[in-house]
C-alpha cells in the first residue's frame, strides 16, 4: 500500500489490493473505486497536467439593478457600461459584443464615468479569500478603451463596501469622491491620479445613496439618502456641510437621486414621488413637482436638450419634463421588467433604462421600451444545457425559468412558475425540460411552447437534481429528503410514471450521474457518501465489481475517482458546488464557494490537481455546464444572480 500524506487528517490513501483511493473530507473517509484498466499503473505521485484549453469570458447575462443605482451609462464608443457580479460590462448593442473589465475580486457596488468619457471608477464590497482572509473594499480607476487598471484607491481605508463614487466634472475631473458602508458612511475626496486621500468626513449614520460633484463648481458636492440631502463645500483641505431645508415641503423618507440642470439648478427625486428643485448655490427648495410619480422616483437624467427624464418605482413610468417642469410625455415600462432603477441618455432620443428586476431596456419615451439585457433577481442554482443546440436553461429562487440562446444571448422564452426553482435537466430529445423546485414539486415543460406538460410532488424538501437517463427511458429526481425517486418515461419525456424510490442515503442528495447504457446511476450526498443504484429495481448496488468499470455519461458528481483532484488541501466538503466534464471527456470545470471557476484536465485523479482559475462571479459559483459541442461553458452565480458564458479556447 502506498500512501500520500499531507498532515494527519488530509491524507489520500491508495490501496492496490482493493483498487481504491480513499480521501478525507472533514476527517470522514471517502473511498473511491479505480477502474481496472487504471489500477496497475496508478500512482499518487504522478503529477497532474494543466489542461490544454482555457476559458475566456465571452458574455455576461444579467445586470445589478436590484440594490444599486446610477450604474448605467453610454460611452462615446457606442457601448453601454454597467456591472454584474464582479465584472464591469461594456456592451456594444449595435455590434452585439461585450468587453469585460475583470480587475475586481468581489461584487461591484457603484460606478462613475469621468468627464473624459474614457476613464471609469468602480467600487467594490469587502471579499474573503479561500483561506478566509479579508479582501478590503476599494475603488479601481480603469481605462475603458484598453481595459487596463490605472489606479487602486483606498485599500485599508474603506469599511464593508464602497457604495457611491463620483468624479469631479470641472477642473479636469481630477478629484473623486467616495462613500463607504461603515456606520458613519465616511465621505472621502481623493486626488485619484496620485492615489492620495485629500480629506474625509462622517456623512450620515443612515444609508447614503448618491455622492456627486457639482458640474460647474469643483468645490461643491452633494450627498443624499435616508432622510437627508447635504450640500458640501470643499475648501482649504476640509469639508463642511449644509443640510438641505425642506421647510414647508414634506420631508421624504429617502432622497433617491440627483440631477443637475444647465442653469445650475439641482433636482432631486424622492421616495414620496416628488421632484424638488434646489436653486443654484442654495440649500432651499425653489420649485416643487409634488406627486410627479406614484411611489418613489428612482432615476433622474438631464438630457442634452435641457429637458429632464424621471423614472418611477412603483408606477414604472418614464416621464419627460420640459425646462419649466411641465410634463411633456410619459410611457410605462412593462410589468415583467419591474420598477425603473436608473435612466441613461443614448444617441438621438434613445434612452436606456435599468430596472430593479435586473433588466436593461432600450427605447424612448415616444416609442416605448424593449428588453436588451434580461437578468435573474434572486439566488440562482438551476442550469442545464440543451443536448443538441446552442441553448441552455437557467432557473432560480425568483421563480423564473429562462431558455437562452448562447448565440444571440437573448432569452428564447421566459416563464414564471409557482415555486422557487433549484434544478433543471433536458430530456435527450431536447423537447422536454424537467425543473425541480425547493418545495418538493417538479415540473415538465415543453421546450418549444414552454407549456406545462406535467407537475409532480415527491416529498416536501428541495429537489436538488433532476436527470433523464441517456436513453430517455428514466428520470431520476434527487431530493433533500435523502431519497431518489425514479420514473419511467414515455412519449419523448411527456409521460412519466413513478417506478420506485432509492433508500439508503443518510443525508440529502446533492449530485447524480447516469451510466452511458442507462442501466444504473451514482449519487453523492451531503455527508460525502457515494452510492450506486440499479435503475430498473431502484435497489442499491453494493458489489464494487459491478460498478467499478461503468462508463458514466456525465461527470457532475463532485466525489468520485475521476474528479477527486479538484479538492484542495483542507477543503470542506461544501466548498465545491458543482463540476462538469466536457462532452469530449478532456476537460473538467468546477464551481466553488470562493467565486472561482476552475478548469482541470479530465480525468482529474491526482491529489490537488493543477487548474486554470477564473474570477468574475462573487461569493458562491453554484453550477457549471458545457454546451453540447463544448464550444462554451456556462456558470451561474448564487447571490450575484448572474450567468457567465465562457469561450473554450
Amino acid at each position: 500500500m502506498s500512501s500520500f500524506g499531507v498532515g494527519k487528517t488530509k491524507e489520500v490513501i491508495f490501496s492496490m489490493e482493493e483498487g481504491s483511493v480513499k480521501m478525507f473530507l472533514r476527517g470522514r473517509p471517502v473511498p473511491m473505486l479505480i477502474p481496472d484498466e487504471l489500477t496497475p499503473t496508478y500512482s499518487l505521485e504522478t503529477r497532474s497536467e494543466l489542461p490544454a484549453a482555457r476559458l475566456k469570458l465571452d458574455w455576461v447575462y444579467g445586470y445589478r439593478g436590484r440594490d444599486c443605482r446610477a450604474n448605467l451609462y453610454l460611452l462615446p464608443t457606442g457601448e453601454i457600461v454597467y456591472f454584474s457580479a464582479s465584472v464591469a460590462v461594456l456592451y456594444s448593442v449595435e455590434e452585439q459584443r461585450q468587453r469585460h473589465y475583470l480587475g475586481h475580486n468581489d461584487d461591484i457596488k457603484c460606478l462613475a464615468v469621468h468627464p473624459d468619457m474614457v476613464t471609469i471608477a468602480t467600487g467594490q464590497v469587502a471579499g474573503t479569500t479561500k483561506e478566509g482572509k479579508l479582501l478590503p473594499p476599494h475603488v479601481r480607476v480603469w481605462d475603458s478603451v484598453s481595459l487596463s487598471t490605472l489606479h487602486v484607491l483606498g485599500l485599508g481605508v474603506f469599511d464593508r463596501a464602497v457604495c457611491c463614487v463620483g468624479f469631479s466634472k470641472s477642473n479636469g475631473g481630477n478629484l473623486l469622491c467616495a462613500v463607504d458602508d461603515s456606520n458613519d458612511h465616511m465621505l472621502s475626496v481623493w486626488d485619484w491620479a496620485k492615489e492620495s486621500k485629500l480629506v474625509d468626513s462622517k456623512c450620515s449614520n443612515e444609508a447614503v445613496l448618491v455622492a456627486t460633484f457639482h458640474p460647474t463648481d469643483p468645490s461643491v458636492l452633494i450627498t443624499c439618502g435616508k432622510s437627508h440631502i447635504y450640500f458640501w463645500i470643499l475648501e482649504g483641505g476640509s469639508l463642511s456641510k449644509r443640510q438641505g431645508l425642506f421647510e414647508k415641503h414634506e420631508k421624504p423618507k429617502y432622497v433617491l437621486c440627483v440631477a443637475f440642470l444647465e442653469g445650475g439648478d439641482v433636482v432631486t427625486g424622492d421616495s414620496g414621488g416628488n421632484l424638488y428643485v434646489w436653486g443654484k448655490g442654495g440649500n432651499r427648495i425653489t420649485q416643487a413637482v409634488v406627486g410627479a410619480h406614484d411611489g418613489g422616483v428612482f432615476g433622474l437624467c438631464a438630457l442634452r436638450d435641457g429637458t429632464l427624464v424621471s423614472g418611477g418605482g412603483r408606477d414604472r413610468r418614464v416621464v419627460l419634463w420640459g425646462s419649466d417642469y411641465s410634463k411633456l410625455q410619459e410611457v410605462e415600462v412593462p410589468e415583467d421588467f419591474g420598477p425603473v432603477r436608473t435612466v441613461a441618455e443614448g444617441r438621438g432620443d434613445t434612452l436606456y433604462v435599468g430596472t430593479t428586476r435586473n433588466s436593461i431596456l432600450q427605447g424612448s419615451v415616444h416609442m416605448g421600451f424593449s428588453l436588451l439585457v434580461q437578468g435573474h433577481m434572486e439566488e440562482l442554482w438551476g442550469l442545464a444545457t440543451h443536448p443538441s443546440q446552442a441553448q441552455f436553461v437557467t432557473c432560480g429562487q425568483d421563480k423564473q425559468v429562462h431558455l437562452w440562446s448562447a448565440e444571440s444571448h437573448q432569452p428564447l422564452w421566459s416563464r414564471s412558475i409557482e415555486d422557487p426553482a433549484r434544478s433543471a435537466g433536458f430530456h435527450p430529445s431536447g423537447g422536454v425540460l424537467a425543473v425541480g423546485t425547493v418545495t418538493g414539486r417538479w415540473l415538465l415543460l415543453d421546450t418549444e411552447t414552454h407549456d406545462l406538460v406535467a407537475i409532480h410532488t415527491d416529498g416536501n424538501e428541495q429537489i436538488s437534481v433532476v436527470s433523464f437517463s441517456p436513453d430517455g427511458a428514466y428520470l431520476a429526481v434527487g431530493s433533500h429528503d435523502n431519497l431518489v425517486y425514479v420514473y419511467t418515461v414515455d412519449q419523448g419525456g411527456r409521460k412519466v410514471s413513478r417506478l420506485g424510490k432509492c433508500t439508503g442515503h443518510s443525508s440529502f442528495i446533492t449530485h447524480l450521474d447516469w451510466a452511458q447504457d442507462s442501466s444504473c446511476f451514482v449519487t453523492n450526498s451531503g455527508d460525502y457518501e457515494i452510492l450506486y443504484w440499479d435503475a430498473a429495481t431502484c435497489k442499491q448496488i453494493t458489489c464494487a465489481e459491478a460498478v467499478r468499470n461503468v462508463e458514466w455519461a456525465t461527470a457532475t458528481c463532485v466525489l468520485g475517482f475521476g474528479v477527486f483532484g479538484i479538492w484542495s488541501e483542507g477543503a470542506d466538503g461544501t466548498d465545491i458546488n458543482a463540476v462538469a466534464r466536457s462532452h469530449d471527456g478532456k476537460l473538467l470545470a468546477s464551481a466553488d464557494d470562493f467565486g472561482k471557476v476552475h478548469l482541470f484536465s479530465y480525468p482529474c485523479c491526482q491529489p490537488r490537481a493543477l487548474s486554470h482559475k477564473y474570477g468574475g462571479h462573487s461569493s458562491h459559483v453554484t453550477n457549471v455546464a458545457f454546451l453540447w459541442d463544448d464550444s462554451m461553458a456556462l456558470t451561474t452565480g448564487g447571490k450575484d444572480t448572474s450567468v457567465l458564458q465562457w469561450r473554450v479556447v
